[in-house]
């Protein structure tokens, strides 16, 4: 009994891999089902009975994915600019100025002259005059005339008339009327009001105090290069002895020219600068938002009925024969034989004699001994004492409040729908044959014989 019940596991094992019976799917179960309990019911005899093959049916669990949709909240950052004071210190630089006493060594120059005796050629100039004769071939023109013939065509235009007759339509025009019923429409007028804002400028006086730079233009003097001047120094004579006189006798030292440098006074202005604090009346404008009653009109337009005439013209036509002469032109040519003087022109040259003066220049030199002032300069040195302004620099601190950007995340919450597998567990009916072992025919019918197997599913 024990080998018989292997037997039939592992010929419903072989059943359910083969497929060769019924196909095993979750779709068939309800048919198979149906079948289960024809199968399993009891079928005659059990002792009569041979080995047979029972097909039954047993509950096999799978594991299906299906999608799902479910929302869910995610938080999102956005980032946010916004202005934040912030107090920092801020270093103002001022310049300050101080009195400091100095030395300074102030030349004095003064300019002295002297006589120089030099000698001077001078040149005169002068234009004189000398004839000079010459011959000059001069044109002659002569305009002279010769005949010649030639023949000219005239045209002879004559102008002659022929009558033409043509059609003319002539319009008669009669004016008719008929009665017309419009609407037209009157203005009527409405004053109406209504409230306008307008703003209006006060001004407002505020007095503060303002530093000002000043200062004040000094005039001051310095000794600057002048041009360079050209003067003749004479060198110290010598005595030397003579030996026809018995005597020494005094011989002057040559004269040479000196290139010296004038020093020439300027004056100058500096601007001296200084901080002081003054009033300062200031008038800034407040505006003031006021009221008035502001009147318009309103114009309705209100329709009323009129009956008139309206005129219109009616227009009809009526043909007229008339004739009118119309001009034309005929030419003629005749030749006409004409005779004409043609001008042309002969030239002869003639010579003449001309004299004519031409100018030269003589120039002679002439000595002449004048007596000339030249300057020199001498310079003295003087010390005086004199104040400068010396700037130097404070620095103070200053406090002051500026709006700063910062960016900050601010989180909100963003719903979001989303797709997730969710396990399900599927129940289906799986067939499988059992075989049955024969029976003995003196054996009666077991108790349970009209019951299911015990592998059968009800």
């Amino acid at each position: 009994m024990r080998y018989a019940s292997w037997m039939v596991v592992l010929g419903s094992l072989m059943t359910l891999l083969s497929g060769s019976t019924a196909e095993a799917s979750y779709c068939g179960a309800g048919k198979w089902f149906s079948l289960s309990k024809k199968a399993c019911a009891p079928c005659g005899d059990y002792c009569a009975a041979k080995a047979c093959n029972t097909t039954c049916y047993k509950t096999v669990q799978e594991t299906v994915w299906e999608p799902q949709t479910y929302t869910c909240t995610r938080t999102v950052y956005d980032q946010c600019v916004e202005q934040v004071p912030v107090t920092c210190t801020r270093n103002i630089t001022e310049t300050c100025w101080r009195d400091e006493c100095y030395t300074a060594c102030k030349p004095c120059y003064q300019t002295c002259y002297r006589d120089v005796c030099c000698t001077v050629r001078k040149p005169c100039f002068q234009t004189c005059y000398r004839d000079v004769v010459c011959k000059v071939r001069k044109p002659c023109y002569q305009t002279c005339y010769r005949d010649v013939c030639c023949t000219v065509r005239k045209p002879c235009y004559n102008t002659c008339y022929k009558d033409v007759c043509y059609t003319v339509c002539k319009p008669i025009y009669e004016t008719c009327y008929r009665q017309v019923c419009c609407t037209q429409y009157r203005t009527e007028t409405e004053t109406c009001y209504k409230n306008v804002c307008y703003t209006v400028c006060k001004p407002v006086t505020e007095s503060k105090q303002v530093e000002v730079c000043t200062g004040d233009w000094v005039t001051e003097s310095k000794q600057v290069p002048g041009p360079i001047v050209t003067r003749c120094v004479q060198d110290p004579g010598t005595w030397e002895w003579d030996p026809c006189t018995c005597c020494c006798v005094y011989k002057p030292g040559c004269c040479r020219q000196v290139c010296e440098q004038t020093m020439r006074t300027v004056c100058c202005k500096r601007w001296c600068p200084r901080v002081e604090m003054r009033t300062v009346c200031c008038t800034r404008m407040e505006q003031e938002v006021r009221q008035c009653q502001v009147p318009y009109t309103v114009c309705r337009k209100v329709p009323y009925s009129v009956t008139k005439n309206v005129p219109y013209t009616t227009c009809r036509y009526e043909q007229q024969t008339c004739t009118k002469k119309v001009p034309y032109t005929t030419c003629t040519w005749t030749c006409e034989t004409i005779t004409k003087k043609v001008p042309y022109t002969t030239c002869t040259w003639i010579e003449e004699c001309i004299t004519k003066k031409v100018p030269y220049t003589t120039c002679s030199w002439t000595c002449e001994t004048i007596t000339k002032k030249v300057p020199y300069t001498t310079c003295t040195m003087t010390t005086e004492v004199r104040t400068r302004k010396v700037p130097y620099t404070t620095c103070r601190q200053v406090c002051e409040t500026r709006m700063v950007c910062r960016t900050k995340c601010v989180p909100r919450q963003v719903c979001e729908t989303k797709v997730r597998c969710v396990p399900r567990t599927v129940c289906r009916q799986v067939p499988v044959e059992v075989c049955c072992p024969a029976a003995d025919p003196t054996c009666a019918a077991p108790a349970t014989a009209a019951a299911p197997c015990a592998t059968c599913n009800q």
